[in-house]
């Protein structure tokens, strides 16, 4: 992702109390954090070497 182009909302006192992103950042963002949900899901299931998911795609009419 390239850098965020955010802009703050700040209180009287010049402290920051939220942040406005263009949708398109901020739907990437949203993006990226599911991908680490299910990445953070799936860490314990056992890796499936790329010749098994080769043949499963096979099996299944996909390639």
């Amino acid at each position: 992702m390239e850098k965020l182009h955010e802009k703050y909302i700040v209180d009287e006192a010049g402290q920051k109390t939220a942040v406005i992103l263009p949708i398109d950042e901020y739907e990437e963002l949203i993006e990226d954090l599911h991908d680490l949900a299910v990445i953070a899901e799936r860490r314990d299931e056992p890796a499936v070497s790329l010749e098994e998911v080769k043949k499963r795609l096979k099996a299944d009419g996909i390639i």
